[in-house]
């Protein structure tokens, strides 16, 4: 790593919170790992929808049977990130040290959680490439070192013999991964300048984002109303032998509105708890630790003002483009979005019997 990204790291490019189950004797723990969006915030009023999961399972986790990991994504600062914020710099680095972490601390028994917005649900949904990829080192085997060995082996793609040899020797022999629960994935690249734009896809191009076999739900809420060509989304495309539970579903509403990044506009907030909520809920199923009351807390309206695709820097986004839907037999639309199911051809996600 060369000397300017470690200072961007020491002064907060990456701004990293971190709860671990430290007791010696313990039951089964569950490894909640949250990777924010780009210039996210953990202020109050300020805090995307993964960062509001994040201080709801916080609070939830004081019985110590909880291991949580946050990381907001990149930060600009000043004009010098700049590029750091368009090419996506610094996620190889965010997924290594997340998974480092996981290493560090799972046994087998625990449960993984990994949840995600914007690019890092791109991140998230890559981190559970590695694990499916290379394997989750043991905690015995998990040195600084040997984490980035794990990493090469990903993103060299190395020969499917070593690979094999590295998990065998140094890795779990399975890892299970409860959730993958991700708000409109983008890719590593967010802004789509020329030939920048072309090389970064190179260079992310390794990144394994799709379902494996390791992954026992899958979780994605898309925003339906997002024209910005720099925020095409990345859905999942559900493999034929999967045997694990997915759903996408299609929100009404801009990038911002689903993810929750609101940039200040608070009277966006009820809109966009409609995908919290959604979220949280089956989270919840997955036996995810939260608050008795964290509905209560979430009052959602689905005709509350929205943040939109324009406002903000949102305006210097011109070139625009509808997305497209129902290419995966996954895909659905939530119930706020009814209207649109016979324009669109999908059907409308069921909603969940409350406990």
């Amino acid at each position: 790593m060369s000397v300017a990204a470690r200072l961007r790291d020491l002064l907060g490019l990456f701004r990293r919170t971190e709860r671990s189950q430290t007791t010696s004797s313990r039951g089964p723990v569950s490894h909640v790992i949250l990777l924010d969006g780009t210039m996210s915030s953990l202020d109050p009023g300020e805090e995307t929808n993964v960062g509001l999961i994040y201080k709801l399972i916080d609070e939830a986790a004081e019985n110590g049977q909880v291991g949580l990991y946050y990381e907001a994504g990149v930060q600009w600062t000043d004009w010098s990130a700049t590029l750091d914020v368009i090419e996506g710099r610094g996620i190889n680095r965010q997924i290594r040290r997340a998974y480092g972490w996981l290493a560090s601390r799972y046994r087998p028994g625990d449960a993984i959680y990994l949840i995600g917005f914007s690019r890092g649900a791109f991140a998230a949904r890559s981190l559970a490439g590695v694990i499916g990829r290379v394997g989750l080192l043991r905690r015995d085997c998990a040195t600084e070192r040997m984490v980035r060995d794990a990493y090469r082996h990903y993103e060299l793609e190395s020969d499917p013999e070593l690979t094999a040899y590295f998990r065998d020797h140094y890795c779990y022999p399975e890892t299970p991964i409860e959730a993958v629960a991700v708000f409109d994935t983008v890719k590593a690249l967010g802004f789509r300048a020329p030939f920048i734009w072309k090389w970064a896809e190179v260079k992310h191009a390794f990144h394994d984002d799709r379902l494996g076999a390791h992954v026992r739900h899958g979780f994605h809420a898309v925003a339906l109303d997002e024209t910005r060509e720099a925020f095409a989304p990345v859905l999942w495309t559900t493999p034929d032998d999967f045997d694990g539970h997915v759903e996408q579903v299609w929100f009404p509403g801009s990038h911002g509105d689903v993810g929750g990044q609101l940039t200040g506009f608070a009277d966006a907030r009820p809109f966009a708890n409609i995908s919290l909520v959604w979220m949280l809920e089956r989270l919840e199923r997955c036996s995810l630790p939260l608050p008795a009351d964290w509905r209560l807390r979430h009052p959602t309206d689905a005709d509350a003002p929205r943040v939109g695709s324009w406002r903000g820097w949102g305006r210097f986004f011109l070139a625009r483009r509808r997305r497209v839907v129902g290419r995966d037999k996954s895909e659905a639309l939530h119930p706020t979005a009814e209207d649109r199911k016979d324009r669109l051809g999908l059907p409308v996600s069921e909603r969940l019997a409350l406990n």
